[in-house]
């Protein structure tokens, strides 16, 4: 599938099947996250894992959405704010390195047929108690992953024309 269709494919899933991810796509899935750019390739970043009923009870305390609990598994990524990259005017790098990278947590997803949806009205500081984050570290996606519920329409991507967005000089 070409990049156009698979960016189509790719929508925001918000009930699950419940079926377990398989191993293999889970690695696939990390695999192309790990390889994201990040600015001067620091790689700021951590991705939890958390599948075990409990590791996921505790953050469906952090979004209290219904759906939620219906994905098998979540990816929760991290930025390490003692490593991500500060340009010279103090802007920092970090969460548009993890936003990178979560991104390509969904577009791998989608391309193996599975849904995600990115998540980031959680409790952040409840989530990094809960998990026992490392100081350094701030919560910055969650990512639920899983086989899309035989319901779960995409809903029309109402997306902006170019016309409107693309400034050429």
């Amino acid at each position: 599938m070409n990049f156009k269709t698979l960016s189509e494919k790719r929508y925001s899933v918000r009930s699950y099947s419940g079926e377990p991810v398989e191993e293999e796509q889970l690695h696939y899935i990390l695999e192309c996250a790990r390889l994201a750019p990040s600015a001067v390739n620091l790689q700021p970043w951590k991705f939890y894992v958390l599948s075990s009923q409990e590791d996921r009870s505790l953050l469906q305390q952090c979004y209290k959405r219904d759906w939620l609990s219906q994905a098998p598994l979540y990816i929760l990524l991290t930025v390490q704010h003692d490593v991500e990259w500060v340009r010279s005017d103090g802007k920092r790098h970090g969460d548009i390195d993890v936003a990178i990278a979560a991104e390509h947590i969904c577009l791998a997803a989608a391309e193996l047929g599975l849904g995600s949806c990115w998540v980031c009205n959680f409790d952040a500081q409840l989530c990094h108690r809960l998990l026992n984050l490392p100081e350094e570290e701030e919560a910055v996606v969650l990512i639920p992953i899983g086989k899309a519920a035989a319901d779960s329409k995409i809903s029309e991507k109402k997306r902006k024309d170019l016309a409107e967005i693309v400034i050429r000089r």
